[in-house]
């Protein structure tokens, strides 16, 4: 079992349900139910390497104090071909753990094993799972807030893949309804206006203001010229929308590629208009009574699976609403496409959303615990300790391509995981770029490229990493060491605790642990010089921390650079 957390868990869970039916057995204990031995780490490192509070559990059914409880179990303890070095009972009846080193050995040895496979684990079974992210309307380029979500939403997807899922990552395109059709409108008006003068056409108040849409029709004009000035206004914006959507889309598509991020499915609305999944939902709604005729609009009836207030599906006007083509869209996923499980990344302006979705995939018939929606939080953008809001290069609102250009995808896609999704995030463009310890990007990058130079520099000594059957690794005993194998063991931990939480930070804070407890274990454990024996399991550490930060990045899609320039002068100096 490469997660040796969970295997030693699993371990200490045996051994305490053996001692009890021992004591049973002996009579120390009457008959007792228990459904689980929850096995925790310790919080303070004099408290062992594992606890378990069972004896507090079920102290009524023993009718013992807890103490008395804890020292029945220790007493019955077998250790006999375990980690287990040492039990004792603390505080009111917690049974402490601690560990022999060979443990940390043998999770060395397992990671020098497995290589870029360490940290994978077989959690979801190869469950289909689909992470939907981004999913930007159409009709602008792509901003601050799918920033945040795509960074997100595609560590999600793989962090579930390195536990074991089966995961698709899939963009719904917007390209149907309202948002289309105000897109046509605010395409027309600009070029009306470039044709025949600013004044001779009202740009619409509540359409697309941004200079793309002037970039869209100054392109269409130089292409075309005036071909569609005398031509139907609905045929115009059809035209209009055929030239300009295609074009966004290819930018929205080049944009979260040069980001590190490729989906596996681009989902068109329309598709579901066309193929009448929307009408058959709205069919199938009103044939199970969960509607009901208001207003001269056709509402599903939320409230009675849950959500707050009922919501409209058919508009007055006889046109679905957005919500109508959402719920075809989530049926398709479960019952069309078979997923297992679908996790749907949302702006914090969506949190009303994810009650009323749940309420409609009750109503078709599907498992509500099914469907995960995650809201992530703004994010602000500082420069220069204020907040930015246009980019250096082009003056307008910053844009995902202006914040690449800007900062490179390696500290945008760290940076953007290094808080919980539900956290605001403040992201300091001026830090992003430095070259200095304070960057936690550049902190973990430059811990890498150190390793591979040291590495290579004891490779001139002739000096290789050592086959790891072939070491004796009880010379490791100093606390650096330990320290740093122990922390380097928890990867596969992490990496379960992450799919289980849709967490990603928890990646970010453990590799820029990993960084600073190899640097303190440079700073402590000469490594070049050292007596042949120590030489040699020193570079078995030195290598699988290699390994685990190359892991991690590459999961994260963030480069593991074998050399920078900083580490280069630093070596000169």
């Amino acid at each position: 079992m490469s997660n040796m957390i969970e295997n030693l868990r699993q371990e200490i869970k045996k051994s305490v349900m053996e001692s009890i039916q021992k004591a049973v057995q002996n009579a120390e204990l009457p008959e007792v139910e228990i459904q689980d031995v929850a096995v925790e780490i310790p919080r303070e490192k004099g408290h062992g390497d594992f606890s378990t509070n069972t004896a507090m559990q079920i102290t009524k059914q023993a009718k013992k104090a807890p103490r008395q409880v804890a020292e029945i179990i220790i007493k019955n303890l077998s250790l006999k071909g375990t980690y287990i070095e040492k039990v004792e009972c603390a505080g009111p009846g917690f049974i402490n753990f601690h560990l022999k080193n060979d443990w940390l050995y043998d999770s060395l040895k397992i990671i020098q094993k497995k290589k870029n496979d360490f940290g994978k684990i077989d959690l979801g079974k190869g469950q289909k799972v689909m992470v939907e992210f981004v999913s930007a309307n159409p009709t602008g380029p792509l901003h601050m807030g799918n920033a945040r979500g795509g960074a997100l939403g595609d560590c999600i997807a793989s962090v579930l893949e390195a536990a074991g899922y089966d995961v698709t990552r899939e963009f719904y395109i917007n390209d149907a309804g309202n948002q289309i059709e105000k897109f046509g409108i605010s395409l027309e008006a600009r070029y009306l206006q470039f044709l025949k003068g600013e004044d001779a056409v009202e740009f619409p108040e509540d359409g697309y203001h941004g200079e793309d849409i002037k970039d869209h029709m100054k392109d269409y004009i130089e292409i075309y010229g005036d071909k569609l000035l005398n031509a139907e206004p609905v045929e115009r914006r059809n035209a209009l929308v055929e030239f300009a959507l295609p074009r966004n889309l290819e930018r929205i598509k080049n944009g979260l590629q040069s980001y590190g991020i490729k989906y596996d499915v681009w989902f068109s609305e329309q598709s579901l208009y066309d193929s009448g999944e929307i009408d058959e939902v709205i069919s199938i709604l009103k044939d199970k009574g969960y509607t009901l005729e208001k207003e001269g609009a056709v509402w599903f009836k939320a409230s009675e699976f849950g959500a707050e207030k009922d919501e409209v599906i058919v508009r007055n006007n006889g046109l679905p609403t957005y919500f109508a083509s959402d719920i075809a869209y989530h049926r398709n996923k479960f019952l069309s496409r078979k997923f297992d499980r679908v996790i749907n990344l949302l702006g914090a302006d969506h949190h009303g959303h994810a009650a009323r979705m749940k309420s409609a995939v009750s109503a078709m018939g599907i498992d509500p615990d099914k469907l995960d929606i995650v809201i992530f939080q703004l994010v602000r953008l500082y420069r220069n300790g204020e907040i930015a809001r246009m980019s250096k290069r082009t003056g307008r609102t910053i844009s995902l391509t202006d914040l690449l250009e800007e900062v490179g995808r390696d500290a945008a896609r760290f940076f953007f995981n290094t808080k919980a999704s539900g956290s605001h995030l403040d992201f300091d463009l001026d830090l992003a770029v430095q070259q200095s310890n304070d960057n936690p990007v550049f902190y973990v990058q430059y811990a890498h490229a150190r390793i591979c130079s040291m590495l290579k520099v004891l490779e001139s000594d002739g000096a290789y990493v050592p086959e790891v059957d072939k070491v004796d690794l009880s010379v490791l005993n100093k606390k650096e060491e330990l320290e740093l194998i122990k922390r380097l063991s928890e990867y596969p931990e992490e990496i379960r605790l992450a799919a289980q939480s849709l967490e990603p930070s928890r990646l970010t804070r453990y590799v820029l642990d990993v960084a600073g407890l190899f640097h303190s274990f440079y700073n402590a454990c000469r490594v070049r010089g050292s007596e042949e024996s120590v030489l040699k399991a020193r570079l078995l550490i030195v290598d699988s921390t290699r390994i685990v930060i190359k892991n991690v990045l590459d999961l994260l899609s963030i480069s593991a650079p074998e050399r920078m320039e900083k580490l280069e002068e630093d070596n000169k100096e």
